[in-house]
């Protein structure tokens, strides 16, 4: 019967996780990993410890790359390839733990800047582009020549842009190209003019002109893929494009199209949703989704005041990668916002294994606060520091006495009248946010505790003092499958 539905246990306990393997030939190892630009870089810092990040798809090539770089530059080479949070952010705490004086990304990025001062290198990769293929699903996606248009692409994918563009400028004139948003080495001065930074991208705009009035081709993804919508960095995109505008896609390597007009409709009519849910909640859990990332602290410190103006109770937890089984673990949250760089806080949204619905921070911003501009004029800022005093889309909390607070508000879930804050209803002599006991004891009423006091199990009670105390014995041994006191069966 074992054999049947399950390996034996030997080969559970014996089972070894082994070596993935190279993935990329030795010969176009250079190539694929830039090494020549990354032994570039640790001669220029001069340092002698340098941080290897890999994401998991790439770690069996990381002993060869770290192997490769040893030899040229007679620097150490530490790999890290387990991150606690999303393997787009550079991994600065991972770094100092090895004692390292600079890191190299490899993979895709979000770009966020540090939480530390750390010399950095991205290195993207080189995906082939088929560019005669993308030129031609350019002109047929973009018949009007006049028509301001924008060159994205995925960061792979990054350095055939200007070659694209050379193929294009000569029919269309109003072309603008993207570039990663890479951070400058320290004390190196900013470029005059200052191209403008959105998306984890420059945008070189001329004087005067606005990312509004463009359109955009975005080059990247994979014909194979049938949900292009897990790739948080196309929804980032998408959500933040201005409405108005086509976008449209083209696979690199075949050059098939796709408008994603409809694909964009329904992230924002996601968003919204999202939105509702929140207005609805009582309870809201903040997940720490990172401690790399700069300002994460001050994030999470706005988040926490927003939800207390709104009336709301709100638990911060850190548990590193949010998955199902470790938020089913908190079932009186009736959601959760994660804090997190701009590709980690937009990959959980579109999993549907979560009981509760995961929110970015921009979400929580335009439930919580009464100022913010109602959907549709709003912009979906994708990362959490746009939110924060000194950005320009900061709207700052109105005054407790503003009569924002007062604006009647109907669920479009549950179509009840949303009260007002709570702290708001304690200003009224008749009304009073404790809850008398029947010990005529006083205590704040909490939704966390009234959802525990409603629940048919809460936990294990302690019984102190009213267990007997007994020796230690042995437990059993083997894993749940077949225990060694079990035998055959």
């Amino acid at each position: 019967m074992e054999s049947t539905f399950s390996s034996s246990a030997e080969a559970a306990l014996q089972r070894e996780a082994g070596d993935p393997g190279l993935l990329t030939p030795l010969a176009d190892l250079d190539r694929v990993y830039e090494l020549e630009r990354v032994i570039g870089f640790v001669r220029d810092v001069g340092c002698q410890r340098v941080a290897l990040q890999f994401p998991d798809q790439l770690l069996g090539d990381a002993g060869a790359v770290a192997a490769r770089l040893e030899e040229a530059t007679g620097s150490k080479m530490f790999i890290l390839g387990d991150t606690a949070y999303g393997s787009c952010c550079v991994d600065v705490l991972g770094a100092e733990q090895a004692g390292a004086q600079a890191l190299v990304h490899f993979g895709p990025a979000c770009l966020s800047p540090p939480a530390r001062p750390l010399p950095v290198a991205f290195v993207f990769g080189q995906r082939s582009v088929a560019l005669e293929l993308c030129a031609q699903a350019f002109e047929a996606q973009n018949p009007d020549p006049t028509a301001p248009v924008v060159l994205l692409s995925e960061p792979a994918c990054a350095h055939a842009l200007e070659a694209l563009a050379t193929l294009l400028r000569p029919r269309y004139k109003d072309l603008l190209i993207s570039s990663p948003a890479l951070p400058l080495p320290v004390g190196s001065p900013r470029p005059v003019p200052e191209p403008l930074e959105r998306f984890g991208r420059h945008f070189p705009l001329a004087l005067g002109r606005c990312l509004e009035e463009y359109g955009a081709f975005y080059v990247g993804g994979s014909e194979a893929s049938s949900d292009p919508e897990l790739d948080p960095d196309l929804s980032r995109l998408l959500l933040g494009w201005a409405p108005g505008r086509p976008f449209s896609s083209c696979c690199p390597d075949t050059g098939q199209t796709q408008d994603e007009s409809a694909r964009a409709g329904r992230l924002r009519a996601r968003r919204r949703y999202l939105v509702e849910k929140a207005r609805d909640a009582h309870v809201i859990g903040l997940l720490a989704g990172t401690l790399g990332v700069a300002q994460h602290r001050e994030a999470l410190a706005h988040l926490r005041n927003l939800t207390k103006s709104a009336g709301k109770r709100s638990y911060v937890l850190a548990l590193g990668r949010p998955t199902p089984a470790k938020l089913a673990n908190f079932p009186e949250m009736d959601v959760f916002v994660l804090l997190a760089c701009p590709l980690g806080a937009l990959a959980p949204q579109l999993s549907s294994g979560f009981f509760q619905p995961i929110l970015a921070p921009c979400e929580l911003e335009a439930a919580c606060n009464p100022a913010w501009p109602p959907p549709g004029l709003a912009p979906h800022l994708t990362h959490y520091a746009d939110l924060l005093p000194g950005s320009p889309f900061h709207v700052p909390l109105p005054p407790p006495e503003s009569e924002l607070w007062d604006t009647p508000d109907v669920s479009l879930i549950s179509g009840e009248l949303r009260p007002p804050p709570a702290w708001h209803l304690s200003n009224d002599p008749g009304c009073s946010a404790l809850t008398p006991r029947p010990q005529l004891e006083l205590a704040e009423s909490s939704p966390a505790a009234s959802f525990l006091s409603s629940r048919s199990w809460q936990g294990l009670e302690p019984r102190l003092g009213q267990t007997p105390v007994t020796e230690a014995v042995s437990g059993r041994r083997g894993i749940a499958i077949a225990y060694e006191d079990e035998g055959s069966s």
